[in-house]
């Protein structure tokens, strides 16, 4: 297999030749394996449990999204073109350079996480209709992955996804909780790559590099993803609609929408040179990703409430703080980690508290993108 974009499955599509890493890549590979709050993770999860799912429920639905799948449409997209412009990596503002090669190297990583977990549910169950979806969802991820490890070879780096995958650390997830947060997760890609997308769409001055080009191609896969999480989740009411459940539903959108958010206020330089506000595209992206959450998920948040914006806001300083006393290190930096942690805790505390806004499921999950 010459290139990843090509693969009809996860396997060919770790074997690529553009999968290989023919640069020295410590820094950023030393950067994807970091486990923060902040930083992509690899899970794992009770395969037994998630290979027992019965689709019967969502059977027309599924049959039309694995359809969908199958004939892929983004076979061959995820590679250069003509399109693709010379990008003068040396002449590059050092802090839009850094920032930059940050957020490839951050999602070069998440989309290689989703390929390790979809790709594992595949090997380990033997549920066709679990296996199957899984199989196509981990060969999209690879051909992302790929892609963006493209990119980074421009700028002389590359992540050793082969390494990551040994050496990573995995978290334990219970199936809802995948459920959960992979949907949000693939959901609010979508909104992410969307939103900018049409952004650079109307202001193409600002289009400082060309992986944006692909992104729109990119976030339907994003949303594909999610639709098939969604049906997962509606083949048991109980997924979603349990007093216990809601509780966690609410928390995990809380917490992605957080993180998002602190995660994109430490990359200024990137989001001034994109011509963007990130207060105001963190605001779209939600409002998008709510928007769509409905279809499965028996609230949103409110973001307009009076607390939400100033929450995150707090949020953010105790995040810059537990930062700074990481660099500063000693008995006093460790004082004032603890400090900035409870000051994170307690704003993260606010912004769950925050009532949410009761949404009634349609009968029927299905959607296209439709922005």
């Amino acid at each position: 297999m010459n290139h990843s974009a090509d693969a009809k499955t996860a396997e060919e599509g770790l074997a690529a030749q553009n999968f290989d890493t023919p640069v020295d890549s410590t820094r950023a590979t030393e950067i994807a394996m970091q486990n923060t709050l902040l930083t992509p993770r690899f899970y794992t999860t009770d395969f037994d449990e998630l290979d027992s799912l019965n689709v019967e429920p969502v059977r027309a639905e599924w049959d039309l999204l694995i359809a969908q799948m199958k004939a892929d449409p983004n076979k061959g997209h995820f590679k250069k073109n003509a399109d693709w412009d010379h990008i003068d990596w040396d002449g590059m503002d050092p802090a839009l350079k850094a920032e930059f090669i940050d957020f490839l190297i951050s999602s070069c990583t998440a989309e290689f996480s989703g390929c390790v977990l979809y790709k594992e549910m595949k090997r380990r169950g033997k549920n066709p209709d679990v296996t199957g979806l899984f199989q196509l969802m981990a060969r999209d991820e690879a051909r992302h992955a790929g892609f963006i490890n493209d990119a980074l070879r421009e700028a002389g780096i590359a992540v050793n996804l082969g390494f990551l995958t040994q050496a990573k650390k995995y978290t334990y997830f219970r199936p809802k909780f995948i459920y959960y947060a992979t949907y949000l997760s693939e959901k609010i890609g979508y909104a992410r790559y969307i939103t900018i997308y049409r952004h650079l769409e109307a202001n193409p001055d600002k289009r400082f590099h060309p992986i944006f080009k692909w992104f729109r191609e990119w976030c339907n896969d994003e949303f594909s993803h999610g639709e098939a999480f969604a049906l997962l989740m509606r083949t048991d009411p109980e997924i979603t609609q349990s007093r216990m459940n809601r509780l966690w539903i609410k928390f995990f959108l809380t917490a992605v929408f957080s993180t998002m958010w602190v995660r994109d206020h430490q990359r200024p330089a990137f989001h001034e040179a994109l011509g963007v506000d990130p207060a105001w595209y963190g605001q779209e992206v939600f409002r998008k990703t709510s928007d769509i959450s409905r279809q499965v998920f028996p609230m949103v948040l409110d973001i307009d409430h009076p607390r939400w914006i100033p929450g995150l806001e707090r949020l953010d300083r105790a995040n810059r703080q537990i930062a700074a006393a990481k660099r500063q290190g000693g008995i006093g930096g460790k004082l004032k980690q603890w400090w900035g942690s409870a000051r994170a805790g307690a704003a993260f505390l606010s912004l769950l508290t925050i009532p949410s806004i009761p949404n009634e499921v349609p009968e029927t999950s299905r959607l296209e993108p439709a922005y």
